[in-house]
């Protein structure tokens, strides 16, 4: 495990951030009401989270922890990083410029703005975006803010994991959705071993997955639903041998699985994801991952950064 990522720092963390981000709710459901076989599963609701995903607590830990300069912060995304951003930013009274691929949602890039921070489309890609925003960083002195590739991102991610165990000390499986890698790289630094943390991915892009394989980092394809949150080219160098140590297992769903989720989540519980957070989920709905019966399984879900549903039925009167 890097020196830099460890329970005890992430404990840390955690009191420096909590004033800024929310304690997010736990709900219990029965895989019945979804129509599997009866199992309690229980759901984190981190899409509630400002800013609409987990990556408030990475954002914050940022900004709290470095130095950032006149020129204020700059970060690359696919969308709910920038957001994260620009939101930390507007409440410390920073200035942020985000850059994002032409793949970003509309929904993400209007939340983006709507926290008052500079959006700029640089290319069709992550990969395109970061490359953008570095230069803008060299150029500015702007502090960039990785999305997953930082240490302090890391580490406020894995604040998630200590409020998990807080809230469901009695859990042994946690079902947790990758895209670069610095979410489930911070809650698996947390648990250590502790937890099995299983890893989801979408076919498209299958970052971690063909990294485990290979032994190290490599490029994977970006494509599919979830592109615009799970669909970086590698994971990050720093989140990799805190994976080969304590990830359990990393399996892959299809876009088919995960839009299924979806419509799970919102017809059964009235959740509403975007699909990179009803990924984790759609592993278990799919069957793709099948509980043992002594397991006690959590998932993530993790973001919310999607259109709005619609209501097209009157009101009963």
């Amino acid at each position: 495990m890097p020196l830099e990522i460890t329970p005890e720092r992430i404990a840390g963390i955690e009191r420096l951030i909590r004033p800024h981000i929310r304690h997010t709710p736990v709900m219990r459901v029965d895989m019945s009401d979804f129509g599997l076989a009866q199992r309690a599963v229980d759901l984190k609701l981190e899409y509630l989270q400002h800013s609409g995903s987990f990556k408030a607590r990475g954002a914050f830990t940022n900004l709290l922890t470095r130095t950032v300069p006149a020129a204020g912060v700059v970060a690359a995304s696919g969308g709910n990083h920038g957001a994260a951003v620009a939101y930390a930013a507007m409440r410390l009274g920073v200035p942020a410029t985000i850059y994002v691929p032409s793949v970003t949602s509309p929904a993400k890039a209007e939340r983006i703005r709507g926290y008052g921070a500079k959006l700029v489309v640089g290319g069709e890609r992550y990969a395109d975006a970061l490359a953008a925003s570095e230069s803008f960083a060299i150029e500015s002195g702007a502090l960039a803010i990785h999305a997953f590739d930082q240490p302090e991102t890391l580490l406020g991610q894995g604040t998630l994991g200590a409020e998990i165990e807080a809230d469901l000390p009695e859990i042994t499986t946690l079902l947790v959705a990758v895209g670069g890698g610095g979410l489930i790289g911070g809650i698996a630094a947390w648990f250590s071993g502790r937890v099995k943390v299983v890893a989801v991915e979408p076919e498209g892009s299958p970052t971690l997955h063909r990294a485990l394989a290979a032994g190290e980092p490599v490029d994977a394809p970006a494509e599919g639903i979830a592109a615009d949150s799970l669909a970086p080219r590698r994971v990050g160098k720093l989140m990799f041998p805190i994976a080969e140590a304590f990830i359990a297992r990393s399996m892959l769903v299809s876009d088919d699985d995960i839009r299924a989720a979806q419509r799970a989540l919102w017809d059964k519980v009235r959740i509403v994801t975007e699909p990179g957070g009803a990924a984790a989920f759609a592993a278990l709905l799919s069957g793709k991952y099948v509980p043992g019966s002594d397991e006690r399984v959590a998932v993530l879900i993790c973001g919310a950064n999607t259109t709005a549903v619609t209501f097209d039925e009157p009101l009963a009167r």
